[in-house]
């Protein structure tokens, strides 16, 4: 029987991961960067311009929106520490995605580098 850590592991051998020294290059190129991580995952921050779509939605969330429907669009994705955008991007080269990256280490490898973080505020009642 194969585990998550397997899942993930073969993933990687498919796919194309961006390491952190360049993922600013890769983000500036994308057409779209998501973040595939659960909602309050996005809410408490998330890398500036990424929309949000979580994993288990992702593929019906890219189904439903003509905007990303164009099979060549560059899409990059990352989640907490890298597993899920992996298995994120094979899902989308099964759907015929041409140009999917994930980058490696995820949001906690990109924020530990002190790279930017979008974090929402909440609006003030005094």
């Amino acid at each position: 029987m194969k585990t998550a850590h397997d899942l993930v592991a073969a993933a990687k051998t498919r796919i194309h991961e961006v390491a952190l020294a360049d993922a600013d290059r890769a983000i500036q190129t994308a057409n779209v960067v998501i973040d595939v991580r659960e909602a309050e995952e996005f809410a408490a921050g998330h890398l500036p311009g990424a929309i949000h779509a979580s994993r288990g939605m992702l593929e019906f969330k890219l189904s439903n929106n003509p905007e990303l429907s164009a099979r060549d669009i560059k899409i990059v994705l990352y989640c907490k520490t890298s597993g899920r955008a992996a298995l994120a991007a094979c899902a989308l080269q099964d759907m015929g995605y041409l140009q999917v990256q994930s980058i490696a280490g995820g949001f906690d490898a990109w924020a530990a580098a002190g790279k930017p973080v979008v974090k929402p505020s909440l609006p003030s009642f005094e």
